[in-house]
């Protein structure tokens, strides 16, 4: 059974009338074809208005800046893609979220998280929105399988667990990032079992 990896919405307040969800999924969407074409600091919500064919101030009623509207749509694109797994064994749970935060950053999104990775070291308020949203939800869900495992006594004394959690989104977006490689089921099967289960796991 899976569960969703985000229960949040948009970063700022609604205003006004009620919004309408699928104008809020096309203006997304032309924030990220945008970001994957000229990245994130050439991102601007005139661009986004245009490739979405809205006027400014419908963005704006929205969310307060581009920062707003980078998190909201990286959040968002998760909360869909990605489920928590519950498969009732480490090695199950941790293919099958791996596996589909592969094909998540294979997909659509892959061009703009590399235009958003990349900006982070030179754009600290958007790192800081980042860490605090996207990326410390994946790591809590890769700590609660752990967490179930360990209930189950499946990982050894003192695995470590922090190293795992690491080595886990590192493997991807090193490959995602550097190597070019796909990122495909070998991939992530090499991953849990010659880097992970090892790592963490009992009589391994």
């Amino acid at each position: 059974m899976a569960t969703p990896v985000y229960s949040g919405a948009a970063r700022t307040p609604q205003r006004g009338r009620p919004r309408d969800a699928s104008r809020d999924d096309a203006l997304r969407q032309a924030a990220l074809e945008v970001m994957a074409e000229v990245g994130y600091r050439a991102l601007t919500m005139d661009a986004v208005a245009a490739r979405a064919r809205a006027g400014k101030a419908t963005i704006y009623r929205r969310w307060e800046s581009k920062l707003d509207l980078v998190i909201d749509t990286c959040t968002q694109l998760a909360q869909r893609n990605l489920a928590e797994p519950d498969t009732g064994s480490l090695a199950g749970d941790l293919r099958e979220f791996l596996s589909a935060f592969a094909a998540f950053l294979s997909g659509p999104i892959g061009k703009a998280a590399q235009a958003l990775v990349g900006e982070l070291p030179h754009e600290p308020e958007l790192a800081t929105a980042f860490r605090d949203t996207f990326l410390i939800a994946q790591r809590d869900v890769l700590r609660r399988i752990l967490d179930r495992a360990d209930e189950r006594g499946e990982l050894r004394a003192n695995a470590p667990r922090g190293m795992a959690v690491e080595i886990a989104g590192a493997a991807l977006i090193y490959r995602l990032m550097l190597t070019g490689d796909p990122l495909d089921l070998p991939f992530v099967d090499r991953v849990v079992d010659q880097v992970l289960l090892p790592l963490v796991a009992e009589g391994q």
